[in-house]
């Protein structure tokens, strides 16, 4: 069932609307889990996640018990012009929670949200990688919350799990300030900017029946799924680009290398040579691999999460 979250009149001429769809099982005030992505408009990954996830309950809802909220679209303006702000007014939604009531057009809006998901049992986030880069299906959890989180981050499917405190899990975002409202909330991110890798998206899919079945709110079959690789900020190494020119990889996204293994060159299309030779520092699997061919210093190339052995 459509619900209306929150609508407002903009100053440019938009209507800003956030809408969900709510579907209900047996005994629906038992359990409800919150499914949330579209807070960066160029992130298109969550939008195949949230059809196939209310496609498979609708076809089964027979088997579900209690209430799924799926929100698509937090930030329906980006999405249709596919920028990761909001567009017009270049802010970062997922910057601006718990967000105020008396604030600004998008603080209201943040609280909105944080108010219509409050008293649910989880609460998922699903990004995507920017355009820059490809990420294999991840979890990513703050430390502080670690300890609740990873029983359940176990069941997603994913590749692996990140516990960090990056950008991703920053204080002013929306994972972190359900998690201080006592809702347990974790990121999924997976696949490249504006794109949708089906793949990706059955993967993190049967992730969530999973937990679903573990919660108590999923009574139908499930799939099988994979044990990920858990890491912290000191076992992943960052590769950057020491050059400004063209990445060329050469390698897979989500393959093991070996320490000294050739990732790829960074080359000069005007002078026709070599102008780096990009090597990894330690062996691991690459779980980030840069997309966008274009880099200058410093661009982000791959990211290895190291101290696991090869399969």
């Amino acid at each position: 069932m459509k619900e209306e979250v929150f609508s407002i009149e903009l100053p440019v001429g938009e209507r800003f609307v956030i809408n969900k769809n709510r579907i209900e099982g047996k005994r629906p005030r038992t359990k409800r889990l919150a499914i949330v992505t579209g807070i960066h408009g160029d992130e298109f990954e969550g939008q195949y996640v949230c059809y196939e996830t209310a496609r498979r309950l609708l076809e089964g809802q027979e088997f579900l018990t209690g209430t799924v909220d799926i929100y698509p679209a937090l930030n329906p303006l980006g999405l249709e012009q596919a920028e990761h702000k909001i567009p017009k007014l270049g802010l970062d939604l997922n910057r601006m929670f718990p967000g105020k009531k008396n604030g600004t057009a998008m603080e209201q809006a943040a609280a909105a949200i944080v108010e219509d998901i409050s008293g649910a049992d989880m609460c998922l986030d699903v990004h995507a990688g920017d355009v820059f880069v490809k990420e294999i299906p991840q979890v990513r959890v703050s430390e502080r919350f670690a300890d609740q989180l990873l029983p359940f981050a176990k069941l997603l499917n994913a590749d692996m799990i990140w516990t960090n405190a990056t950008a991703t899990v920053h204080e002013s975002t929306l994972t972190y300030s359900m998690n201080m409202l006592g809702v347990p909330s974790m990121v999924l991110e997976l696949g490249v900017g504006t794109r949708i890798d089906r793949g990706f998206g059955n993967q993190v899919v049967e992730g969530i029946f999973h937990l679903m079945k573990e919660l108590g709110m999923w009574e139908g079959s499930v799939g099988e799924i994979q044990y990920p690789a858990i890491s912290t900020d000191g076992e992943v190494d960052f590769i950057r680009s020491g050059s400004t020119g063209v990445f060329l990889p050469a390698i897979a996204h989500n393959h093991y290398v070996r320490k000294g293994d050739r990732l790829g060159e960074v080359v000069s299309p005007l002078e026709g040579k070599i102008l780096e030779e990009v090597n990894a520092k330690k062996s691991g699997l690459v779980f980030t691999l840069r997309e966008y061919p274009f880099v200058r210093e410093g661009s982000l190339l791959a990211r290895i999460l190291t101290g696991i052995g090869e399969e």
